[in-house]
C-alpha cells in the first residue's frame, strides 16, 4: 500500500500524521456478518466496504479532497436472519448509539461532514442521521449505499440481490483467494411473498430468510468473472470518488440551488 492510500485510511496510518492533518471528511464503512450463498465468506459485506472506501477515499485525495477512512463496522442488522446460524444481528437502536458515539469522537476532532458507507441491505441510517442530526446541528451526515449505484449497461446478465452474479464478480477481484469454486455455489434461487402490495414495492414487510431462500443468497452466481468484478470496481469507486470530493469542498450554507 503506497503512502498515500495509508494517508486515507486511519487504521493504517500513524499519529505523527494524523496530528498534523486536516480532514473535511470522515467515511465510516458499515458492512455485515452473514451468510452469503455457499461459496462467498461471511465477512464479505465487510470486506467489500472497506475496499471500496479506501480506493475512493484515495481517488477522491487525489483531486484534492481531505478524507479519512475510520476502520469498517463488522456486524449489521440481521433480524431477518435470526435464524441463520453466526448472522450476527445489530439492532438499530445499537447501531444509533455507535454512530453518536462516533459522532461526537469526529466533532471532537473539528471534522464536521460524516459519510456512512453502507454496504449490506438491511442496514438504513436514514432516520438515525435524521435524529443525529437534528441533536448534533453542526455535524453534516450522509448515507451512501454503493450497491445503489446505477450499473455499466450490460455488465451483468443475472439479477443481483445477495451473493450473486455481482456480489461474487467483485469479491473474485478483491479476494479471489475466499471464494469457493462456483460449482460448490447454489444457484440463489429465491421465493416471493405472497402479498401483492409487497411485490410492487409501495408495502414492505421484512423478509425471512431461511423461508426465502435456501442456499442464503438471492441471485445466481455461476457467471460471475474476475473481469466483470474489476470493471464494476473501477466504476462504483469512480462514483464514490465523485461524491467525496463534493462533500469536502461544498459549502454547506450554499448546498443548494
Amino acid at each position: 500500500m503506497s503512502g498515500r492510500e495509508r494517508s486515507v485510511v486511519l487504521s493504517r496510518n500513524h499519529w505523527k500524521n494524523v496530528k498534523v492533518s486536516d480532514y473535511d471528511v470522515a467515511v465510516l464503512p458499515w458492512g455485515a456478518t452473514e451468510a452469503h450463498n455457499y461459496h462467498l465468506p461471511y465477512g464479505t459485506d465487510v470486506f467489500e466496504a472497506e475496499a471500496l472506501a479506501a480506493e475512493s477515499a484515495r481517488l477522491a485525495a487525489a483531486g484534492g479532497a481531505r478524507i479519512i477512512v475510520l476502520p469498517p463496522i463488522p456486524f449489521g442488522v440481521n433480524t431477518g436472519q435470526h435464524d441463520i446460524r453466526l448472522d450476527i444481528n445489530l439492532n438499530p437502536s445499537t447501531q444509533m448509539k455507535i454512530l453518536e458515539d462516533v459522532l461526537t469522537s469526529l466533532l471532537r476532532s473539528g471534522i464536521y461532514k460524516m459519510v456512512v458507507f453502507n454496504s449490506h441491505g438491511g442496514n438504513d441510517f436514514r432516520q438515525m442521521l435524521r435524529e443525529l442530526g437534528l441533536k448534533y446541528p453542526d455535524m453534516w451526515l450522509f448515507q451512501a449505499n454503493f450497491y445503489q449505484i446505477p450499473l455499466p449497461e450490460n455488465l451483468f446478465e443475472e439479477p443481483d440481490d445477495h451473493a450473486g452474479e455481482m456480489e461474487t464478480s467483485l469479491m473474485l477481484f478483491l479476494h479471489p483467494e475466499w471464494v469457493l469454486p462456483l460449482e460448490e455455489a447454489g444457484d440463489g434461487a429465491s421465493r416471493q411473498i405472497n402479498i401483492e402490495a409487497c411485490r410492487k414495492k409501495w408495502a414492505w414487510t421484512e423478509r425471512q430468510w431461511s423461508q426465502v431462500t435456501r442456499d442464503t443468497g438471492v441471485g445466481d452466481p455461476r457467471k460471475a468473472t474476475r473481469e466483470k468484478g474489476e470493471k464494476y470496481f473501477r466504476h462504483v469507486t469512480a462514483e464514490i470518488a465523485r461524491m467525496l470530493v463534493q462533500v469536502a469542498t461544498i459549502d454547506r450554507n450554499e448546498a443548494y440551488s
